[in-house]
């Protein structure tokens, strides 16, 4: 079993002007505190993104806003039209969407192309624009057994939302993980290819 390390950050203002990971946060609470940690090593060259159902969950699995806001820089949806979705347009700012973790709801918008929360719209928008996703799908075998702000709790995702993870790999510009190891592989690739972009362009 991996364990990650919470790394605090209270200057992101004052990171390196290199390019970041947009990190967009949904209403699961399935991974959701170990995808926050895995996020955090990203650090400083990570932004959060958050639904408003992500603002919901958060309290339920005692996160709190105000020590995430001292951690990372946080992006808030807090308008119909998904306004912080245009820093995708500032070129460089960032080379990856992530959306981890992402609830099946999230799952089936990517896949059709409905883009109508902050994380939906940034996938969209992103992969218009020709930057890679990578999306941490939670209801991705038979039987899921995740933790509820209660209890432990077994879900037997249904077919069509099987299905609709498996049309998600099909969209340009996304690669969907399963797990959060190949979530943490995923994220390395990205770091180790944008570095290597990097350097050519030196």
């Amino acid at each position: 079993m991996t364990t990650t390390t919470h790394i605090l950050h209270t200057d992101t203002d004052d990171a390196p002007a290199s390019a970041r990971f947009a990190w967009t946060i949904t209403g699961s609470g399935h991974g959701l505190v170990e995808s926050l940690d895995i996020a955090a090593t990203l650090l400083p060259h990570v932004d959060l993104f958050l639904s408003r159902a992500a603002e919901e969950v958060l309290p339920l699995y005692k996160l709190d806003l105000a020590q995430l806001k001292a951690r990372f820089r946080v992006f808030r949806d807090n308008s119909a039209s998904a306004v912080p979705v245009g820093m995708l347009y500032d070129e460089g700012r960032y080379h990856t969407v992530v959306v981890a973790p992402a609830t099946s709801n999230t799952v089936a918008k990517c896949a059709f192309g409905i883009a109508d929360t902050l994380p939906t719209n940034m996938f969209a928008q992103a992969g218009k624009l020709g930057i890679p996703g990578i999306v941490f799908a939670c209801d991705t075998e038979p039987v899921v057994v995740t933790k509820s702000p209660l209890n432990w709790v077994e879900l037997r995702p249904r077919n069509i939302e099987l299905d609709n993870v498996e049309r998600l790999t099909q969209i340009d510009h996304c690669r969907v993980v399963r797990s959060l190891d190949e979530l943490r592989a995923a994220l390395d690739a990205r770091v180790a290819e944008n570095h290597t972009t990097r350097c050519a362009s030196a």
